[in-house]
């Protein structure tokens, strides 16, 4: 088939969520299928990345959307009744460009990366297309608005809520739509009262997140990682800091807290102390993962499942993690990850799983097992290669 590739972000480096799928995906279908990618970059250095995504990309085109215009969308956008996240990435280039690419080949499907990304393919009904959602972004914000915080920021969150959820409804107008856990699915229906959505978790590189190295004797160091500017995970460390992290180190008073991720913000290098390491960007977290006896991920909002989560249980390493990012793994607590929401519940596991080293190879080890059984990147692209398959053969049998 030949496939366009709609990404609301450069897919390279893979280092985040967004980029990290649609580059995993993309390099195990470039071997069956012809791919071509449409995307936008931030910042002209982006351009250097090219080469790499020529290996998987017969055509590669760029638009540049710097970030103070995408501010100005923002501001343009308040009248319009959009999300800011859909404002933010509106762009005429971009229709422009799309047009043309769309007019120049004959795709055979198109794949939609992100409710951002929405607003460019909705109206081409010419074309079988998937509409890939990283998590049901109306509960994401749903969630948010759950923590407390400013007058204005509350504001800005409630209208932002409800922007979202009304503008969401796009997701009826692609051929099918998919979502990373059952639970966002299930909230996307009820929502929407939609019928074409379907699953298609994250992944996990198990040849780069590779179990057989970790030291279950460890028990001093606790670790989080991920994107240390994403909302989520700031106000999952400071908690955990503030709330969690206290309770446990009365117990085990030589525990030590990592905090691995790019981009840290001030209140997350605020943070660091003589038990609280806070690293930035690491290019290989393989190693930090190893060197952890239990990654934690308390987030209180948000969506989807975690990548941090997978990554953790593929290295055989156990997690102690809220509902959020548990509830789309279809686990039970204990397979690889144990699931607490309330902070004394949540030190409570932590503090079992430091007393016991026979625990921790337990829970890590079960954890192995269910990353390889579901969520390695080939399996997921050859389900994503069954939804294309579907989507095009369902026209054709419309057309006959």
């Amino acid at each position: 088939m030949k496939i366009l590739f709609l990404a609301n972000r450069i897919p390279y480096p893979p280092y985040r969520g967004d980029k990290l799928k649609i580059y995993n995906l993309a390099k195990r279908l470039c071997h069956k299928h012809e791919l071509h990618l449409v995307t936008f970059i931030q910042d002209k250095k982006e351009l250097e990345y090219r080469f790499e995504l020529t290996k998987i990309f017969k055509t590669i085109n760029f638009v540049y959307l710097p970030k103070w215009l995408s501010a100005l969308n923002c501001i343009r956008g308040l009248v319009n009744g959009n999300p800011f996240q859909v404002n933010y990435f509106n762009s005429p280039a971009m229709r422009r460009l799309l047009n043309d690419v769309v007019r120049s080949h004959q795709f055979d499907a198109v794949h939609v990366q992100h409710l951002r990304m929405a607003q460019y393919m909705a109206e081409h009904k010419d074309l079988p297309r998937i509409l890939d959602l990283p998590d049901a972004f109306s509960l994401y914000w749903e969630r948010r608005q759950t923590v407390k915080k400013g007058f204005a920021r509350a504001f800005f969150e409630k209208v932002e809520s409800k922007r979202v959820l009304k503008y969401e409804s796009i997701i009826n107008e692609y051929d099918m739509s998919l979502a990373c856990s059952t639970e966002d699915i299930n909230y996307l229906k009820q929502k929407h009262h939609s019928d074409n959505i379907n699953l298609l978790p994250n992944g996990v590189d198990i040849d780069m997140f590779t179990a057989g190295g970790h030291d279950y004797s460890n028990s001093t160091t606790l670790l989080f990682t991920g994107n240390m500017d994403y909302a989520p995970n700031i106000d999952a460390v400071i908690y955990f800091s503030k709330e969690i992290l206290p309770q446990i180190r009365a117990k085990f008073p030589d525990v030590h807290f990592v905090i691995a991720g790019q981009h840290p913000v001030k209140k997350v290098q605020d943070l660091a102390n003589d038990f609280i390491t806070v690293t930035g960007f690491v290019k290989d977290l393989a190693p930090v993962y190893n060197s952890a006896s239990i990654v934690v991920a308390p987030l209180r909002f948000g969506a989807g499942t975690q990548n941090k989560v997978l990554e953790a249980m593929a290295m055989g390493v156990p997690v102690v993690c809220s509902n959020i990012g548990f509830n789309g793994l279809g686990i039970e607590s204990g397979q690889g990850a144990i699931m607490q929401t309330a902070p004394e519940k949540f030190a409570e596991s932590v503090i079992q799983l430091l007393s016991s080293a026979q625990l921790r190879q337990q829970v890590g080890e079960a954890g192995v097992n269910v990353i390889h059984s579901r969520f390695g990147w080939n399996a997921i692209a050859t389900q994503l290669e069954g939804y294309f398959i579907q989507i095009v053969n369902s026209r054709h049998s419309f057309v006959s």
